[in-house]
Parts: C-alpha cells; structure tokens; sequence
C-alpha cells in the first residue's frame, strides 16, 4: 500500500489520482497511526519550505517520516519533500530538513536572465539510464517544474539526474537505494512523469 503524506498542502488529489489512473491503491497518511500498513511513502511538495516542516511537525508526523527514509524504505519525495531530505534550506534556515542526505537547499540566482521561479517544461540529463526510477524513459525526457530553490548534494554518486536553469546545473533528482526525490513535478510531467510514479511503486 502507497501512503500519500497529507500534512494540509501539496499536489494531494493530483498525485492521488495519479497512483489511482496507473491502477495502484494509495492511502492519505495524517497521523502517525496511518503508518500501519502502509509499505511506501510519497511526499508531495508545493510552498515554502518552512511550511511544510512545521506542518509534519504539528502533525506529530516529523519523526516517523525522519525515522522512516533513514531506515531506507521506500520513499518518493517531490518538489518540498524531496528538498526535506537534505540538511537545510535558505528558504528558511532555522528549520533543519530531514538530514538523511547531506547538503543544503539554495535558491536561483536571477542574475543569468532566467525568470526566477523555474516554471515549466525543461529536460533532464540522466546520469545513469540503468537506474530503476528511469525504466522505461529516454535521457533527455522533458518533465515539469515549478521552484525557486534546489538542492546541492555533497554527495553527487545519488544524483539521478540533472536539469540546466539560470546559469546552473542542479540535481533535479536522486536516488539511493529506495529513498527517491525529484525536483519535477511528476504528477504534471504527463507520459514521463507518470512512468517514475509507476517505476516507484513497482519497484517496492
């Protein structure tokens, strides 16, 4: 079963509806109690990064996801909840991310002409066609973003893919073992972005 994490924003009923269309069943998780019986996590992101830190948290749902993807189960974080993966973000740098991989969340420079959010279609280039969060796609796919900040790995082995926007190269996603992440928006990235979701879940 795929728990959808609700903690009161986010692309819920879109990424919902996504799992339902590719006839899988998913489960909004709220409480810690929803956990049982729920074998996979996807994290929607949409707002601010502090939000939505603050939210998990009231939602006494902080820890269970913290101890969850440090476990290395199978986790799907998107936009906000793939950035929470990291260290911190200068979107609100009193309010620490989940830590579990190293690195902060920076923002776009506006300087390099782009318009600042990034929003809209763009490409990415694959490190590595052979992952499992890419079966059945093409390096250089075209998926769907909307952000204004993005993360910096230290550790560049789980980057699963990169995307040039304002005079930088960012991950726009990862992949360690089941714990996955992407900047994109999957549940608007139509064929493509459809396909990681279904990579995900029958991966695990």
């Amino acid at each position: 079963m795929t728990g959808i994490i609700d903690y009161g924003a986010g692309n819920l009923l879109s990424v919902a509806n996504a799992v339902k269309f590719l006839g899988f069943d998913s489960v909004l998780v709220s409480k810690p109690e929803h956990f049982e019986g729920v074998t996979k996590l996807i994290l929607p992101g949409v707002g601010a990064f502090g939000d939505c830190v603050e939210n998990l948290q009231a939602q006494e749902l902080w820890d269970p996801i913290q101890e969850w993807v440090s476990a290395g189960k199978p986790y799907f974080g998107i936009c906000l909840g793939y950035q929470v993966l990291f260290e911190s973000s200068a979107e609100s740098p009193n309010l620490p991310g989940f830590g579990v991989f190293e690195g902060d969340v920076v923002e776009f420079s506006s300087n390099a002409g782009d318009k600042v959010p990034h929003m809209g279609w763009n490409s990415v280039a694959m490190t590595d066609v052979s992952l499992p969060i890419w079966k059945g796609l093409a390096d250089g796919d075209h998926v769907y973003f909307v952000h204004s900040f993005y993360p910096e790995p230290l550790d560049q082995s789980v980057v699963a893919a990169r995307t040039h926007y304002a005079g930088v190269e960012f991950a726009a996603a990862v992949c360690k073992g089941a714990v996955w992440g992407t900047q994109f928006h999957p549940e608007r990235s139509q064929r493509v972005g459809l396909q990681v979701v279904r990579n995900f879940i029958e991966a695990y």
